[in-house]
This record gives structure tokens, sequence and C-alpha cells, in this order.
């Protein structure tokens, strides 16, 4: 591996996608993407006894088809990467649990499936690890119940807001073989603008999307001519707004039509998400479904993938605290 600038790693070994998977709950299966989906969930409790051992089965259930996808069982998988939005990330870890596989726990809010590509790919490229499985999910009824309010309360939700995907996704990292390649990873900073409002997520994290975009791009001495589309994870349709606002008060070439936000791609306003998709599981199940199956019919050659994260918990929340931001992208490219 290698250092470009001050943010970037290239991964001299690039590590492949040897297989993924993404799944989606009822809201997210009667959306635009619906036909990209692996799986659809019927039932978004999954016959469990809550709503956070739910999600935990759906990692289990996502991670376990991702791995037949790759003729790989779970004892062959070096490392599982990945986290979501409960308290000490329960879903993962109870489903790491039942997978037996070594487990890296990664909290990132909403950027950890990003984060979790470019550790995966800098642990391959640099040979400590033959492959790893990464993965990231989110439940829009734990995270409901965690940050905001009881569902049964029936809580007026400000336009502002967005919706907390039900939703997952698992990509399997691979030091050889045929896939696309997870060319570098650039590490975001914390950024802090000062946000307080605890639903306004766009805000919160278009600053640091800003941040970690213009820095890949000028470690790289690319522009954002060199990709197909440049992703962005869940900023919806206010936070994208803010981000092309900030790019060009800056002087940043960033056209309109080559951002694509997963946020304001998974639902139509008809679905009336308010602002648009957010969680773990947003730019985890549209970009190991949407993105990566374009990537690989050959419809994309370079993506660059960013996913960003609110830095919040219901405690700094309450004790009037802002909102930092976090970002991480990486770079894939089709064979």
């Amino acid at each position: 591996m290698s250092r470009a600038g001050g943010q970037t790693i290239v991964y001299e070994n690039p590590p492949v996608i040897a297989a993924h998977r993404g799944v989606a709950g009822r809201k997210e299966g009667q959306g635009p993407l619906a036909e990209w989906f692996d799986a659809i969930l019927e039932d978004d409790l999954l016959g469990q006894k809550s709503w956070e051992l739910a999600e935990s089965e759906m990692v289990r259930r996502c991670a376990r088809d991702t791995l037949d996808a790759a003729g790989l069982s779970a004892g062959g998988v070096d490392a599982v990467l990945g986290g979501d939005l409960n308290n000490q990330i329960i879903a993962t870890t109870f489903a790491a649990k039942k997978l037996g596989a070594p487990f890296l726990g990664l909290y990132g809010a909403c950027s950890t499936f990003v984060e979790a590509l470019t550790l995966g790919a800098a642990l391959i490229s640099g040979g400590d690890l033959r492959n790893a499985l990464c993965c990231a999910s989110s439940h829009f009824c734990t995270a409901e119940r965690q940050f905001r309010f009881p569902l049964e309360l029936g809580t007026q939700r400000p336009p502002q807001a967005s919706w907390t995907a039900t939703a997952c996704g698992c990509a399997l990292l691979s030091g050889g073989g045929h896939g696309i390649q997870v060319t570098s990873g650039t590490l975001g900073r914390v950024i802090d603008l000062n946000i307080t409002d605890a639903n306004h997520m766009g805000a919160a994290m278009a600053p640091a999307v800003f941040d970690t975009l213009t820095a890949h791009l000028t470690d790289t001495r690319q522009s954002a001519d060199d990709y197909d589309l440049i992703v962005t994870g869940d900023l919806g349709w206010i936070g994208r707004d803010l981000l092309l606002q900030l790019c060009r008060k800056a002087g940043v070439d960033m056209p309109a039509d080559k951002l694509v936000d997963c946020g304001a791609s998974l639902y139509s306003q008809a679905q009336d998400p308010h602002a648009g998709g957010s969680g773990c599981g947003c730019v985890a199940s549209v970009s190991c479904s949407w993105i990566m199956k374009r990537i690989e019919s050959g419809e994309l050659s370079r993506v660059l993938l960013s996913g960003s994260g609110a830095m919040l918990s219901p405690t700094s929340s309450q004790q009037g605290q802002s909102i930092p931001g976090i970002c991480y992208a990486v770079s894939l490219e089709g064979e």
C-alpha cells in the first residue's frame, strides 16, 4: 500500500469484491430500486421477539447468502468487519456470534459500510487477511426507539427528518480472483459545523462528505470527470442539495448528474420518507445491489463510493451537544 496526499490509501494489490448481497425491508422493497435487491423481507420482525433481534437475523441471513454466493463457509472467512446503529452494535455482534468468524466491530454510524470496505481492503492489500466480509445494517424500528421516540407514540416527524432504512448490505472482499476492484480508500476527518437538530442528518453530514470528497480528488489528482458516478451515502434530497451548494461555493466542479445519493434513490417522494433514506443499511444495501450490479454489467466503469455518518448519541443530543459528521470513500473499478 502507499499513501496519496494526506488522507488517501492506494491499494497496490487491490482486493476484489468476490460476492455481494443487498437486502431490503418492505417499504424499501416498494421503492424505485426494488428490482435490484437480492431479497425483500416480507416481515420486518422476521419471526423474532424484538426489533433488535430481527435486525441481527437480517444481518445473519445477508451474510450467509453472500458467503453462499462465493462458495465459502463462515469457517473460511478471515474476518467480519461491520456494525449498525444500535448501542454497542448488538445487531452485528449477535450475528457474528452465530457466524463464528473473527470479528472486528465498527461504528461509523451510517458510514460504517464504507469504513469496513476501507479497512478490509487495507488488511487484504497488506497481506494480513485473505478475505474479509464487510457488512452494515439498520432497521427503522430499532433506530426510532433508540434515537427518537417509540413507534407507539406516533410522534410527528419534521420535514427535514430522514427515514432510517430497514436494510442490510454485505460484500466479501478477496485477495484474489475476479470481481470489482477496490483501488483506493480515503479516510475522513470529523467535521462539526454545530448542527444541533437531531432530525437534520443531511445538514450534519454534508460538510464531512464535502471534506472527504475534495480530499480524495486532491490526493489522487483527479476530478469528478474521472468517475462515472460519485455516490454519497445517505444525505437525502436536502443534504445532496447542500453538498452541491458547498461545492459551488468552493469552486469545486461537481456535475449534478454525476452525484447520486443512496438516501435520495432508495425511496420515491410519493412514499413520504420526508428528506430521504438514512441508516447504516442505506448505503450498504444500495451499493451492494444497484451500484455493484451496474459495475459488473459494464454500465459503470469507475465509481467513487462514499459513506457518511452523523456521530451523535441519545446522550449527546439530550445534553445539547452538536452533531459531528464523518465520511469515508472508496474507489470501485470494474474489470
